[in-house]
């Protein structure tokens, strides 16, 4: 459990996160995805990244009961620099990145999936932030790579879903496929991309990044100051503890 990597076919690395029981990642668990997606970018035998996980969904966002198990303000930053961390890692990945998303892809995980180079989804996937209904705000810089602008914005305020149907539609998500089928079709994009000259395949990747009209790192640090006011006013935690009495996700 935890995050692994393994190799596959000829420069394919698969990064894939098993935080049970629905992959909402500890401080430490955000940096370990951040250091496993770069190390497989650094190495010059991998061509591409596929960013999967086991379990219930894709990714639920950051654990909430640890930070709320948690003194002071340890975990609010740490989980927020992880975060911040894990996101860069996947856009600043040195080759392209094919995100396979199952189940829900909350939080988190639209920061992951929006700043993947590739998204591929299974037919129950559905992405979603519910930070507004915990106190927080961030990762709409990363929505906004997935929907348009006003479905963005009413996502945030109402905190409704968008399912993988409806993003194959807007194109951000390539292939929608049943989810027995989810990994076998992530590996064979990404054995598509593996196909290509591995330079030019690199070099591709830095001048789209180069070419991106929003700076994502500068935009998610901007929204993620907002989550502090929050804690600071007292929201946050008052949001986050609704959250745990619930009995969380």
């Amino acid at each position: 459990m935890g995050i692994s990597t393994s190799r596959h076919g000829e420069g394919v690395a698969e990064v894939v996160m098993d935080a049970p029981p629905v992959n909402a990642l500890t401080v430490r668990g955000w940096f370990e995805l951040a250091d496993a997606v770069r190390e497989a970018g650094r190495d010059p035998a991998t061509r591409v990244v596929v960013l999967r996980a086991e379990g219930r969904g894709f990714n639920a966002g950051v654990d909430i009961k640890e930070m709320q198990a948690t003194s002071g303000f340890d975990a609010l930053v740490g989980a927020n620099r992880g975060c911040y961390a894990a996101f860069a890692a996947v856009y600043e990945c040195e080759v392209p990145v094919v995100a396979a998303v199952h189940g829900f892809c909350l939080g988190g995980g639209v920061g992951l999936a929006g700043n993947a180079d590739v998204v591929v989804a299974s037919d129950d996937a559905y992405f979603g932030l519910p930070e507004v209904e915990r106190g927080a705000l961030g990762a709409a810089t990363h929505l906004a790579r997935l929907v348009p602008q006003h479905l963005m914005r009413a996502m945030v305020y109402t905190c409704r879903n968008v399912t993988a149907a409806e993003l194959h539609a807007f194109g951000s998500v390539l292939e929608v496929v049943p989810r027995e089928q989810l990994r076998d079709t992530a590996l064979e994009v990404a054995a598509q991309i593996a196909a290509k000259d591995p330079y030019v395949i690199r070099r591709a990747k830095e001048s789209l990044n180069g070419i991106d009209p929003v700076d994502v790192k500068r935009s998610y640090r901007f929204e993620q100051g907002f989550t502090f006011e929050l804690n600071l006013m007292g929201a946050g935690d008052r949001h986050r503890d609704a959250f745990v009495a619930e009995g969380g996700r």
